[in-house]
């Protein structure tokens, strides 16, 4: 039996990245008054609606960005730029809702592995 290549594994892993970005976008937008809103809420930011509203959307706009930059122009740049957007979205519920760290289905810690494999496919991609 004969191993995949390395860009072939490292294409799977971006390919993976490419999918969270692109539906975690979509899910923000299908959810705007659902599920996006509650976290929100639970932030403490339930109104004016029209701010609450703009937040959601221009997450999943970044959100969509990056999926599509990851997924059409991949790059050292792109990872970068994937890294810095999750480490602030990361902060930033940190900071509104410590409480995340310790949930059980671990919203905040999945960017741990996720910083992970943008590190190394950032490592395997020549400048």
């Amino acid at each position: 039996m004969t191993r995949p290549a390395a860009n072939d594994n490292d294409r799977l892993l971006r390919l993976s990245l490419v999918a969270v970005w692109l539906f975690t976008a979509v899910a923000s937008i299908l959810e705007l008054d659902g599920q996006s809103r509650r976290v929100l809420a639970d932030a403490g930011i339930a109104s004016p609606l029209w701010l609450v509203h703009s937040l959601i959307v221009g997450g999943a706009a970044a959100d969509l960005a990056i999926g599509l930059a990851l997924w059409l122009r991949p790059g050292r740049t792109v990872y970068l730029a994937a890294f810095a957007l999750m480490l602030a979205m990361t902060l930033v519920a940190t900071v509104l809702q410590p409480g995340l760290w310790l949930h059980p289905l671990g919203p905040l810690l999945k960017n741990l592995p996720i910083a992970a494999l943008l590190w190394h496919l950032y490592r395997r991609t020549t400048p």
